[in-house]
Order: structure tokens, then sequence, then C-alpha cells
């Protein structure tokens, strides 16, 4: 580790089944949540920094207003990615999480 360098964290916010799966596979930090309690949730992470990338089911989305929304869209400390529930539809493509993040396009 380079000297003064942040190590990033992981987090998860979901229904009960996403958060085993990743609790799983190790993710310590996964915390079981739906709706308005999962974007309170999310809320305090992004203000804590304690994070570096916080992954956010895909159902909690319909319940965060638009300033929550933009924050997210612009924020990259901490990068909050949102996992699609399966079956859904509405899967933000690597591309489009490329450009979102790092503000470039790839594979076009």
């Amino acid at each position: 580790m380079i000297k003064g360098q942040k190590v990033g964290n992981i987090a998860v916010i979901g229904e009960r089944e996403l958060v085993l799966g990743f609790r799983l596979v190790g993710v310590e930090n996964s915390f079981i949540a739906e709706k308005e309690k999962g974007v309170e949730m999310l809320q305090g992470m992004m203000q804590e920094k304690k994070f570096s990338l916080i992954m956010v089911s895909e159902s909690i989305k319909p319940y965060m207003d638009q300033r929550t929304l933009r924050s997210i869209d612009v924020s990259t400390d901490p990068v909050v990615v949102f996992i699609p529930l399966p079956g859904g539809q509405d899967l933000e493509s690597v591309n489009d999480l490329a450009k979102r993040i790092l503000g470039v396009e790839i594979g076009r």
C-alpha cells in the first residue's frame, strides 16, 4: 500500500437474499434494509465516507428522491452501484457505469 492511500471497504445494502449471498462470499459489511430504511442507510454511509464502494439493491432506487439520485450519479467517493434484481430489466451496462463513474466511454 502506498503511504496515505485509502484502503477501500465494500458495503452491500438490500434484501435478505442479496445480503446473505454477499456474506457467503466474504463481504462482511452487508446490511439487510429495504425501501426507505435502505435509502437512509445509504445516505448515512455516503456521508461517513467509510466505504469506497456501496452496492445497493435496485429495489431501493424508487424510494430515492431526485437529490439523492443526483448525488449518487456524481459521487466517486464512495462509488455507488445498483445491483439488479434477478429477472429485472434495468441493468446498467459496463459502458454506462464507466461513463458515469470515470467519465469515459469504453467499447465504442
